[in-house]
């Protein structure tokens, strides 16, 4: 039977707050390390981020199994982890396309972009038909872990720290006037393009993982 809406999103602020106070945590060390100059393997400055050990980027690889078995361990499951997981291929397959459709340089036609983010978007929802709790819990987790970064960006942006928050990719094209730079740099890849890749990702990993749990484990009483 499912719970009112009340005490769902209780739920979902609880499974979520640890995870979120870690992710935060992190982005922190991140800002510190580069504007400190430490090590650029682990703290790099470059555009993008230059795929630095320390990162969040990675976290709901981790997260979207924890959030998984929590969900199943409370009764919040999916009923087909088969059908959960084909709309979660169905959706990396429409938000890769997006993403391609979207920003690949050779592809070329008036609004691509905002073509391609909706699709990204539509890619994520897909998570949402195999298992409503565990995209709505991905989606939290998300805004939560993403919000602190665009806030970040913002003042990186304003005060040109120097760090890959405010660094302009290479042969940028994009709006020139800070208002149109922090939407389009920062704004919309962190609200749209991060979430759906939060959702994706550990919806992905997540439902592998819940396959992996021996069912009478996962269904224990949570704590």
């Amino acid at each position: 039977m499912s719970e009112p809406a009340s005490g769902s999103m209780l739920n979902i602020r609880g499974l979520i707050l640890f995870p979120a106070v870690i992710t935060m945590a992190i982005t922190l060390l991140r800002l510190a390390g580069e504007l400190a100059h430490w090590s650029p393997r682990f703290f790099s400055a470059a555009a993008g981020g230059g795929m630095a050990i320390i990162g969040i980027s990675w976290l709901p690889i981790l997260f979207g199994p924890y959030f998984a078995v929590k969900l199943t361990g409370s009764g919040q499951g999916t009923p087909s982890l088969w059908k959960a997981f084909g709309f979660a291929l169905l959706g990396w397959v429409i938000a890769v396309g997006g993403g391609f459709l979207g920003f690949a340089p050779q592809i070329k036609f008036p609004g691509k972009e905002a073509v391609g983010l909706l699709l990204m978007a539509v890619g994520a929802f897909a998570v949402m038909l195999g298992w409503p709790a565990l995209f709505r819990v991905l989606v939290a987790y998300g805004y939560a872990a993403r919000i602190p970064v665009a806030v970040v960006m913002l003042f990186a942006m304003l005060g040109h720290w120097g760090t890959h928050y405010d660094a302009l990719p290479p042969n940028y094209s994009g709006p020139t006037s800070f208002l149109g730079m922090y939407v389009y740099l920062a704004l919309l890849p962190q609200m749209i393009i991060w979430i759906a890749f939060t959702v994706l990702v550990g919806g992905l990993v997540g439902i592998l993982v819940a396959a992996l749990v021996p069912r009478g484990q996962a269904t224990s009483p949570a704590a």
